[in-house]
């Protein structure tokens, strides 16, 4: 797995309310774009939630997911 990708992920999972790509490439310094592909990738991977609020989306770890995988 990529680093940045290692960073978003380790961030998802410490804050429960979320991120934007906004914040999180402010956070992690890392451009929006970089950001973007990686929630793209979660997002195909089911491995985060995604809630819409105004234009923006907001992303979470989906904590669900991962414990089933454990289950398993």
């Amino acid at each position: 797995m990529e680093p940045n990708r290692k960073k978003i992920i380790k961030e998802l999972k410490a804050n429960p309310n979320g991120f934007t790509v906004s914040e999180l490439s402010k956070k992690l310094k890392l451009s929006r774009q970089t950001i973007a592909n990686s929630f793209a990738f979660l997002e195909g991977a089911e491995k985060v939630k995604i809630r819409q609020a105004g234009m923006a989306k907001i992303y979470f770890w989906d904590e669900g997911k991962e414990k089933k995988e454990v289950k398993k």
